[in-house]
């Protein structure tokens, strides 16, 4: 399972927690604007927006699971088992596969206005990628600096949510998660005069008493909801440096430790890799399970006119810097 977020200071920032038990050796990757992406039901994206996300590289081809364009464009896909579905081919659609809707969407649109035209023609194809890669059921979070969409291909269509709280977890459907916030309704930040009963006399023994039930559990509701008190009360500088450290803090709110959530007999779900992109600046950010430095890439530090693709491999083991 997986979190992502919007965050705003100075600039804008969108990322996720990439939270499984498995890692296919993703690598952060930027996709020029001349690199030819070939469709399965479309025609071939010969020249498009340049991007960089996270990636797994097979034969040449970039499966993303989280980038950003080079017009700031953000998108992200997180598991949605047993409610996504894919479509047989539908005639007078733009048939995208689940592995091509990523690169589609961030290489022909350039804010999410667009992406919401773009969306009234397409259908999510059932297709897979390959035997050794199967589909993926998958619902998608999209986000510019001005606003954040649901993309949730259903057996009763594709439907289209405003995000307006901007993070997206997991099942259920985006609007029972949204739905859900309101059974937090007096959870607060800032300290509160106690209405449990007049004439009953209570003391506050603790710092934090006001969000007691702030659900601390892995589950994607509990986790959508924690990111969502954390993300709109954390308080931080709007420099580039606390922009960023604040929110690989938020996602680490619901950060997935090994251990604690078992998939298979001692096999653990965990958050594999956290991201951060800067939207302005089209910077990769990231981090690993085994390395919490804080990595980057600059998309505009290579040729986004080349064909070629652009790999970095993540720095993964932790280096202690000693201070004597």
């Amino acid at each position: 399972m997986c979190t992502a977020i919007t965050f705003a200071t100075n600039d804008h920032y969108f990322g996720r927690n990439l939270d499984l038990d498995f890692s296919y050796n993703e690598t952060v990757t930027i996709t020029p604007r001349n690199y030819v992406f070939p469709m399965r039901k479309v025609p071939d994206l010969n020249s498009h927006y340049a991007i960089i996300g996270m990636a797994t590289v097979v034969g040449d081809y970039p499966l993303y699971y989280d980038a950003v364009n080079e017009k700031g464009l953000g998108m992200a896909g997180l598991n949605f088992p047993g409610n996504a579905y894919y479509f047989p081919d539908q005639e007078g659609k733009d048939n995208i596969t689940s592995f091509e809707f990523i690169p589609y969407i961030l290489g022909t649109c350039k804010n999410v206005a667009e992406a919401k035209e773009a969306l009234k023609k397409i259908s999510i194809s059932a297709e897979e990628f390959s035997k050794d890669f199967p589909t993926s059921t998958l619902h998608w979070i999209i986000a510019d600096k001005d606003s954040s969409i649901v993309v949730e291909s259903m057996e009763d269509g594709l439907h289209v949510y405003d995000n307006p709280v901007g993070v997206m977890t997991n099942n259920p459907p985006f609007p029972i998660m949204k739905f859900a916030l309101n059974d937090y309704y007096a959870l607060s930040a800032h300290r509160l005069d106690h209405k449990f009963a007049d004439g009953v006399e209570l003391t506050e023994y603790s710092r934090g008493m006001s969000s007691l039930g702030l659900p601390g559990d892995l589950s994607s509701k509990s986790r959508f909801v924690r990111c969502v008190f954390t993300k709109y009360n954390s308080l931080c500088d709007k420099d580039e440096a606390s922009s960023v450290n604040q929110f690989f803090k938020i996602l680490g709110s619901v950060e997935q430790v090994k251990g604690l959530c078992e998939v298979t007999p001692g096999e653990y779900e965990y958050t594999i890799y956290s991201s951060c992109m800067n939207q302005e600046k089209r910077i990769y950010y990231y981090t690993t399970y085994g390395n919490p430095e804080v990595h980057a890439v600059d998309m505009h530090k290579t040729d986004l006119d080349s064909k070629e693709l652009t790999s970095y491999k993540l720095q993964k083991d932790l280096q202690f810097h000693f201070d004597n």
